[in-house]
């Protein structure tokens, strides 16, 4: 399936239904395609990808590049483009999940995060999408750089357990840098970056309820619960993307926008 793709500011997002999105991978594994990514876009991910150049080749390079974020829809609207919903990385994890359950043989596996949290993972897929086999989990050290020997012990983990589907849960863009840096390494068909879906998905952290994602304004409940970690994504990330996205309206960024 092709996508129509919008430019954003320094990236290219793809405009689609979530059910889209999910034909399209299916479609992908069914035709035998390997190490499928997909990325989320939002306006603090472009505003670190404009000093961050392997980070902005990262997200250049995802198969699938969704507009997680309501930044993005707003962008999309602004640029006369026909993004009209944000889709999250918690949401392509959940509909997977579901959407495979009425399958056979499919499966996950969760890198990142903690073993708690894993654990938790574990058990909700167990309870809710039991069809879908947790072939491993595997929870990396917290560190900015991965070792040599330890980025080999986590690609031996995936590859011998085989799973359907990686999902990526290292926080941006540590998480998809490390994708795009040992894609080829990995026999998977299929891999995400979801980030916080793990922490959703396990019950460490609250999702902002549907009213607040619907209005435009799920930053706000995470600024007030972190806001030393989530001032600078709201008070520095955000006005930059749109200053940018207003050069963009204008026609005033140069092709390549770094």
């Amino acid at each position: 399936m092709e996508f129509r793709r919008e430019k954003i500011w320094n990236v290219e997002v793809q405009n689609g239904k979530p059910t889209d999105f999910l034909e399209a991978i299916d479609a992908g594994i069914s035709n035998g395609l390997i190490a499928q990514t997909l990325f989320c876009a939002n306006p603090h991910s472009l505003a670190v990808a404009r000093r961050d150049q392997n980070f902005l080749a990262a997200l250049r390079s995802a198969d699938y590049l969704i507009p997680d974020g309501i930044g993005i829809v707003l962008a999309s609207k602004l640029l006369g483009g026909n993004i009209d919903q944000r889709i999250t990385g918690s949401d392509v994890m959940k509909a997977i999940a579901q959407r495979w359950n009425n399958q056979t043989g499919k499966s996950f596996f969760f890198l990142g995060s903690t073993n708690e949290v894993l654990g938790k993972i574990r058990t909700r897929m167990g309870r809710e999408y039991p069809h879908v086999a947790v072939s491993g989990v595997y929870s990396p050290p917290f560190s900015e750089r991965i070792s040599d020997d330890e980025n080999h012990r986590m690609i031996a983990a995936i590859n011998q357990a085989s799973p359907t589907a990686l999902w990526v849960g290292m926080t941006a863009p540590k998480q998809e840098k490390w994708v795009r840096e040992h894609r080829r390494e990995l026999h998977v068909p299929f891999i995400a970056a979801v980030g916080a879906a793990f922490d959703y998905f396990a019950g460490s952290k609250q999702q902002a309820s549907k009213q607040l994602q619907n209005a435009g304004l799920e930053w706000l409940p995470r600024l007030m619960r972190e806001p030393r970690r989530m001032w600078r994504r709201n008070f520095v990330s955000t006005p930059l993307f749109l200053y940018f996205v207003l050069r963009q309206r204008l026609g005033l960024l140069p092709t390549e926008s770094h």
